[in-house]
């Protein structure tokens, strides 16, 4: 059942929400995501919030230039992202939301590693 959370990034200038059922997180081994740590889980558009500008928010793209990665400007935490295999969605860090066990959601192993 989806449950509203509120998000933001660490220092709270990038605010968000999303309507979620928090049934799986998403970890993935590529390069970028094994460095920074994050639990991912995809949302529909219709699903996600963006609270504050967008301009609080830096882009940073690589390799295929399709996933789109949102960093705050000010603390350069990932609140969110558009991933590659499902750029349509928004993948949300988990680790973001208030109020979330995410040690009790099972995890999702990605081999993002792979992707050609």
């Amino acid at each position: 059942m989806k449950k509203t959370y509120l998000g933001s990034c660490h220092c709270g200038a990038v605010r968000f929400e999303i309507d979620a059922d928090l049934d799986h997180v998403r970890a993935c081994d590529c390069t970028i995501c094994r460095k920074r740590g994050g639990l991912m889980h995809r949302v529909d558009p219709s699903d996600f919030r963006l609270l504050t500008p967008i301009d609080h928010l830096t882009l940073y793209q690589w390799h295929t230039h399709t996933a789109r990665d949102y960093f705050c400007k000010a603390c350069g935490i990932l609140p969110f992202r558009r991933p590659r295999t499902a750029p349509g969605k928004w993948a949300i860090n988990v680790r973001c939301l208030d109020g979330v066990d995410f040690e009790a959601i099972p995890i999702k192993r990605l081999q993002g590693s792979k992707l050609p």
